[in-house]
């Protein structure tokens, strides 16, 4: 037998086969091949920086505890209408602090490079868990919080206030919120004034069970973006240099001749505070089932004012977590940029009177920071019964603002006799001047 502690010889020949040194990932930070011989957009790929961490939690309310920083008790909400949280036991006010402050968000757009994610902007894990729970430090009790629908729990012995400040990977504490300043008799008015103006026309079984005083107050997960980019877009524009008719009667047509001219534009821009939906279902903009494009256009919200994570500004509302990832939401980030670009350039092709056909582009973002956000909507729904499921219909208001727009389901036999209505009065009308001028 050989000696044990005699190492086994060398091959005589260099392993070539699988398990091989030759077959093991290159270390981190090497390529096995050179980068240079690759096809750009494979290259780009390997080369770019990886996704940097901006962390924003809140260490000191890790234990789910929002203590009174002047006598220590926990049951601590908003003071509805302002971003100042008050004890209600000493009655004691304070003012979080500004996300945009505390971690510099508005600064250095232009400079941005690569994928920059705030923590509470991670990808989420799969296998996360809902359900919360809290260690009561003043009675030994156990505090459960299902984090699919609030962010907050008494323990029922204490009563102690437990919030979810600790940014787990279940995407459902952001890194800010954006707290409520329209209360809910306010939110009510003006549903009740915005249903008002279409009630003419609206389903009768709505006009019955319209009760605006079932509004909800909810956080919606969005993702505030910021990014440094650049476009370039090509097409054809024209510019008339003559118009005349040909025919007569019924036959009689319009010409234009116009000198047709290569057009191209590249801008350099970048964007601050682009607000994305980060949840599949609002974001679901499909018309034939639901409206929620509706909550686009109560937009925008003063994220400027948007405060670091507390739970406590949650209490007495309810929330819904985000379900998507930075990669999940690229391809919407970068059409959003595409719009924005084409706008920027509109302003240097106005002397093209017919118009300008673009029919290339390229986008080339350099830089982006996510950080996730709840934004506060009042929200008021109904469902109205029909083929297909039928028609969810919404009522939104901006928590901040009070901007109002929803969707109320008519009667469209209503509609098509105003139509007709409509039609012969302007028909009417129009014998009349006929009469008149003859």
């Amino acid at each position: 037998m050989s000696d044990p502690k005699t190492p086994p010889p060398l091959p005589a020949a260099p392993v070539t086969g699988p398990g091989s040194p030759r077959d093991m990932p290159p270390l981190p930070g090497q390529f096995p091949v050179d980068p240079a011989t690759l096809p750009g957009a494979i290259r780009d790929e390997l080369e770019a920086p990886d996704p940097v961490a901006l962390d924003t939690s809140a260490a000191e309310l890790k234990d789910g505890l929002n203590r009174c920083p002047k006598c220590g008790a926990t049951d601590v909400r908003l003071k509805l209408g302002t971003d100042v949280l008050v004890c209600q036991y000493c009655r004691h006010e304070w003012h979080g602090a500004r996300v945009e402050e505390e971690f510099g968000l508005g600064e250095g757009l232009d400079q941005l490079r690569g994928t920059v994610i705030a923590s509470g902007a991670r990808d989420i894990e799969a296998d996360a868990a809902s359900l919360m729970s809290f260690k009561c430090t003043g009675c030994g009790a156990e505090v459960t919080v299902n984090t699919e629908t609030t962010m907050t729990a008494r323990c029922h012995w204490c009563r102690h206030v437990f919030g979810v400040n600790e940014q787990v990977a279940n995407g459902a504490v952001p890194d800010a919120v954006l707290p409520f300043h329209i209360g809910k008799e306010d939110a009510v008015a003006r549903i009740r004034q915005f249903v008002d103006k279409r009630r003419l026309f609206a389903l009768k079984a709505f006009k019955e069970q319209f009760t605006p005083e079932n509004v909800v107050g909810v956080y919606l997960p969005y993702m505030i973006v910021d990014g440094n980019a650049s476009a370039a877009v090509a097409g054809k524009g024209e510019i008339k240099t003559r118009e005349y008719t040909r025919g007569s009667g019924n036959d009689r047509k319009t010409y234009y001749d116009a000198d047709v001219y290569q057009v191209n534009r590249q801008v350099d821009f970048t964007v601050d505070d682009l607000p994305l939906e980060s949840s599949t279902e609002r974001g679901n903009l499909d018309t034939r089932v639901n409206t929620n494009n509706i909550i686009n256009t109560i937009l925008p919200f003063d994220t400027k004012n948007a405060l670091k994570w507390n739970a406590s500004y949650l209490l007495g509302f309810t929330s819904e977590k985000r379900n998507l990832d930075v990669e999940r939401m690229r391809p919407r980030l970068e059409d959003q940029l595409l719009s924005i670009a084409r706008a920027q350039v509109a302003g240097s092709v106005r002397r093209y009177d017919r118009g300008v056909r673009w029919e290339r582009e390229q986008l080339e973002v350099h830089g982006t920071r996510w950080v996730s956000m709840y934004l506060p909507v009042w929200l008021y729904s109904y469902h109205q019964p029909g083929r297909n499921g039928g028609m969810l219909h919404y009522i939104a208001v901006n928590g901040r603002t009070g901007e109002t727009m929803g969707s109320v389901p008519v009667q469209q036999w209503k509609l098509l006799l105003a139509a007709l209505a409509t039609g012969s009065f302007i028909e009417s009308l129009v014998l009349w001047f006929l009469v008149v001028a003859s």
